[in-house]
């Protein structure tokens, strides 16, 4: 690479290596310490709400204070539209995981959409569900399977319409190394698949159950 002042202001580590970032600045934080505050906050934000959980439902199940931990822990991530050139904790890290997908960073269609509904619904009804485990509400159990659904259908849509560009384009927005494709891109997205598939089977089985007594008891 050459010093010009062109070539460096476009170079970046992210794919397709041709991907317009115009505003990107490396992180300025390392690795570790990012990682560590970002643990802080957000351990912080799912105790304090599992506190005042069990302050409303002193009786609360390990199970259900689990769940709700899941719902705080899904309502408090989001992500920033302008990230490459920010330098706060989210932005940083959001850099780091978007050299498994840089889609996070070059204002893709798909991910605007997404992250978007995620902001005006996925998050409301998250926390709207954290609020009916711990009022011991039975809305919590519908909730709960349209929140599922709606995570698993995102991540199908995740890597569906990312394997798509790669196999008919020939682009890949994933570093191809071990800890970016492996680690970041499949292993921080896999609870997204197996937590809600649980609780989906869980809501379902606990209506499905109801509605069978119900039945028995009216007969």
């Amino acid at each position: 690479m050459d010093g010009s002042p062109g070539t460096d202001a476009l170079w970046h580590p992210y794919y397709p290596m041709n991907a317009e970032l115009p505003h990107y600045t490396a992180n300025e934080s390392p690795l570790p310490k990012l990682l560590v505050t970002f643990a802080a906050t957000i351990a912080s934000v799912v105790v304090v709400t599992v506190m005042v959980a069990r302050r409303i439902h002193p009786n609360m199940m390990t199970s259900d204070q689990l769940i709700v931990a899941w719902f705080a822990l899904c309502y408090f991530i989001w992500n920033h539209r302008r990230l490459a050139g920010m330098q706060t904790l989210f932005a940083q890290l959001w850099k780091e995981y978007a050299l498994s997908d840089s889609r996070y960073l070059t204002s893709d269609p798909f991910m605007l959409c997404v992250e978007s509904f995620t902001v005006v619904v996925w998050g409301p009804l998250c926390w709207a569900i954290v609020i009916a485990v711990a009022q011991r509400n039975y809305a919590r159990y519908p909730l709960q399977i349209i929140m599922c659904v709606g995570h698993l259908y995102g991540v199908v849509l995740y890597y569906s319409t990312s394997l798509t560009e790669f196999y008919f384009n020939g682009v890949s927005h994933s570093r191809p190394d071990f800890l970016y494709f492996w680690v970041y891109y499949v292993g921080f997205n896999a609870p997204w698949v197996a937590v809600p598939a649980i609780l989906l089977f869980q809501s379902v089985v606990h209506i499905k159950n109801g509605l069978e007594y119900r039945h028995v008891k009216a007969t």
